[in-house]
């Protein structure tokens, strides 16, 4: 009987561990909620919708346009003069009615240099609109990884601050008895007391700085920050793959959002030269055009003709000759606004293998900067130890503890900084080489409690 209750024990338990790592939030959750949420995300999505629809207006410059032309008037016409008899017989002095008249023209470009340039500059304005709904995109996960990094610093701080301040106000409580007992001075109690002073404001200051991250991840995603992922116990940070800068910044410049917008600028640029340099060109134009009139009432038909139809298709020549000098000034305005555009995409190639750079030093630097962390931590503990037992022992006094204890807390919190930096470098580092996408958020899932990979 005992067998058959534990069982069903035991599954309730795993199936309690398991639904708490189950809804366990990562990076890459966030992530996605925020694209549904955050209004910087939305504005990006609209923004990709309105340069799609450039590269359909370009196309449209070069199909058939088709209007339609209608009115009607109402007539009063009267005659005060004599008229010839050939004509006073078809005009009659005094007349009123109501004239319509309707035409329908279709134009179909033939030859049109300057339209091809305008149609290849608007596709170009679509590219570059597509170019920067990946920036926002990467711009949204890098600003969602530092607010969920940035409340599990947040909450970090608070745990190791309030577990200083109780050990500061034990250490306080204990200068408080030994001084009472004369066993200790004044000036160790007041020492104590403004260790505990001192700790109690930073308490506050991290209790607030959690209440600013939590508010900034709410923001962003939309979510509460309840149930983030944590930092992993067993944190191993990895060096870049691949481990050469040179590849790196290879990649960057062939894929960076910030390469390829400038290189769309570059060509919307050079169309718009070739646009202003054909604006001088002869245009042809093939025109079809029906119409008709008709009236109502009794006018006579010199006045308004009725039931008159009429058809026409034919060419039409427009040879630009003159415009007062400007066509030629927006050419060289065009020629400068090319040579900007080619020096801000080399600024742009510099800037991200500066960027690249940055992201792989962070990386780089970050997996010995954690072990280093990680082993100054194992000596503040054993600096802890080793004084708290001087202290038992007469050779420490409690100051000492309390400098011991204040080493090894800011050890912890350096430690968990350090571990922060470090994903957040790879990130950087991924979005300077163009390669920061949801992929790269899920491989953070090797440092958080519960991922894999």
């Amino acid at each position: 009987m005992m067998k058959l209750h534990t069982k069903p024990a035991v599954l309730g338990l795993l199936l309690a561990l398991y639904g708490g790592l189950a809804g366990a939030m990562d990076v890459a959750d966030a992530y996605r909620q925020s694209l549904a949420n955050d209004p910087a995300s939305l504005a990006a999505d609209q923004a990709l919708l309105a340069g799609r629809e450039q590269a359909l207006q370009g196309d449209a410059l070069l199909r058939p346009r088709v209007s339609l032309q209608a009115g009607v008037s109402r007539i009063h016409d009267h005659q005060t003069g004599e008229l010839a008899p050939p004509v006073s017989s078809l005009l009659s002095t005094d007349s009123t009615g109501t004239a319509r008249q309707a035409t329908l023209q279709l134009v179909q470009p033939l030859y049109d240099r300057g339209a091809l340039a305008s149609r290849r500059q608007l596709h170009q304005q679509t590219e570059l609109a597509q170019t920067s709904f990946a920036a926002a995109r990467q711009e949204q996960a890098l600003r969602v990884a530092q607010a969920y990094f940035g409340v599990l610093l947040a909450e970090e701080t608070l745990r190791v601050v309030g577990n200083e301040l109780a050990a500061v106000r034990q250490q306080r409580d204990r200068a408080q008895a030994r001084f009472d007992v004369g066993q200790d001075r004044i000036t160790d109690l007041r020492e104590a007391q403004a260790r505990l002073d001192a700790v109690t404001t930073r308490e506050v200051a991290a209790r607030s700085m959690l209440e600013l991250r939590q508010a900034q991840f709410r923001e962003t995603t939309g979510l509460a920050p309840d149930g983030l992922a944590p930092l992993a116990q067993s944190f191993v940070p990895r060096a870049p793959e691949p481990a050469a800068l040179a590849a790196w910044q290879a990649t960057g410049e062939g894929r960076s959002t910030a390469v390829l917008a400038r290189q769309s600028a570059l060509e919307i640029a050079q169309a718009e030269l070739s646009k202003k340099g054909l604006a001088a060109r002869p245009t042809v134009d093939l025109v079809a055009s029906y119409g008709a009139r008709n009236q109502s009432g009794n006018l006579s038909p010199l006045v308004a003709p009725s039931g008159d139809r009429n058809a026409a298709i034919g060419l039409v020549l427009n040879v630009p000759l003159y415009a007062g000098g400007g066509l030629d000034s927006r050419q060289r305005e065009a020629a400068a606004r090319v040579g900007q555009a080619e020096q801000e995409l080399a600024a742009a190639r510099r800037d991200v293998r500066l960027a690249v750079q940055e992201g792989y030093l962070a990386v780089t630097t970050g997996v010995s900067r954690v072990a280093a962390q990680e082993q100054a931590l194992v000596s503040a503990r054993s600096a802890l130890d080793a004084t708290s037992q001087g202290r038992d022992v007469g050779t420490r006094t409690a100051l000492d503890v309390l400098d011991a204890q204040q080493r090894l807390y800011a050890a912890q919190l350096e430690l968990m900084q350090g571990r922060v930096d470090y994903l957040l470098g790879r990130l950087r580092l991924a979005a300077a080489a163009g390669e920061l996408n949801e992929d790269s958020l899920r491989t953070l899932d090797l440092w958080l409690e519960g991922g894999h990979g």
